[in-house]
């Protein structure tokens, strides 16, 4: 399998209204430096509605800036649509949604 298809595989488990971040990821596959790379892969994702790319943020919890959801907020509308709170700033809170397998 390729690393494109290891970081499908990690996304795919993470629960609703969880979210993990890109760096997170890339430690999990035994890759710690490889965080950007998880991003290109997820950029790039062939199974649309299969994997839950929009439960990936970065490390500060904020979401994509590439408008990679169909626009500006959609990533964030749809993390909002499980549960998931953002504060004023627009950045999601780590200790209370941080995926922890």
């Amino acid at each position: 399998m390729s690393f494109f298809e290891d970081v499908y595989e990690v996304v795919k488990k993470i629960p609703r209204g969880k979210v993990a971040t890109y760096g997170q990821i890339a430690k999990m596959l035994g890759y710690p430096r490889k965080a950007k790379i998880v991003g290109w892969a997820l950029h790039k994702n062939p199974y649309c509605g299969e994997v839950p790319c929009h439960r990936v943020v970065n490390r500060k919890g904020e979401i994509s800036s590439s408008f990679a959801f169909g626009g500006e907020f959609e990533q964030q509308k749809l993390l909002e649509q499980e549960g998931i709170i953002f504060d004023e700033g627009g950045k999601i809170n780590l200790n209370k949604y941080l995926w922890n397998p």
